[in-house]
């Protein structure tokens, strides 16, 4: 029997059922409804589980990162969503963010911009606001900790270099990478990102600390001053 909304999943074929095909032929055959649906467990009188998985993502664009951005009230909106099944999505959804952090702290060691991204990344894909941090790194490169700066608006924040510097001073730093977020997606940097970097670079020099890079953050993608060789 072919899926169909008018039948449950468990009436499907046992091939086509996301739980089974995820036991049986491994998570990677599923298609990101199909792993919703495990998630949602059951659909509504006119959907299926994978149907009303369509829907949601239909609505978040069919973008994962879209949708962790769905607060419950946006997810109550769909029929058969209730607190449960919203709580879920949105948890497993956090979980997958946090797990990119995870696997470069596991690291402990930032080699390349492409590991400050994956690290920033799951702190701020999800604001809506332009946030600036630091990461501090000892003289091998190994992290020390992260430190939110500012936050602003929508276009914009102020990042001021002496709280950095006293921060990394504080923390016995000898190097850090500097990433903001733009919320608009848009990763060129602006005049003034790029008058910061240099006025920041310039006092790490004084004071023996290294500014390894300045990295903004879009959507899914990144831009690196390091990369462009812009320090």
């Amino acid at each position: 029997m072919k899926p169909n909304k008018s039948y449950p999943i468990t009436q499907w074929a046992e091939d086509d059922r996301p739980r089974e095909k995820l036991l049986l032929k491994g998570k990677g055959t599923l298609s990101d409804a199909e792993l919703i649906a495990i998630l949602l467990r059951s659909g509504n009188v006119e959907d299926s589980a994978v149907d009303l998985a369509k829907k949601i993502l239909n609505k978040a664009n069919n973008n994962l990162i879209e949708l962790s951005k769905f607060r419950p009230i946006d997810l109550f909106a769909f029929n058969g969503i209730g607190e449960a099944k919203a709580l879920s999505i949105i948890a497993a959804l956090e979980l997958g963010k946090r797990r990119r952090g995870a696997e470069v702290l596991k690291k402990e060691k930032i080699g390349s911009s492409k590991d400050g991204y994956d690290y920033f990344v799951s702190i701020m894909e999800d604001s809506k606001y332009e946030n600036f941090w630091i990461l501090l790194l000892n003289t091998a490169n190994k992290i020390l900790k992260h430190v939110q700066i500012s936050e602003g608006g929508v276009s914009g924040t102020i990042a001021d270099p002496k709280k950095i510097f006293n921060i990394a001073i504080e923390h016995g730093s000898s190097g850090i990478i500097l990433c903001h977020n733009h919320p608009s997606g848009n990763i060129k940097p602006s005049e003034a990102d790029i008058k910061l970097t240099k006025k920041i670079i310039e006092g790490g020099r004084l004071l023996d600390i290294n500014v390894l890079d300045h990295i903004i953050i879009g959507e899914e993608t990144y831009f690196s001053f390091a990369d462009e060789n812009m320090m």
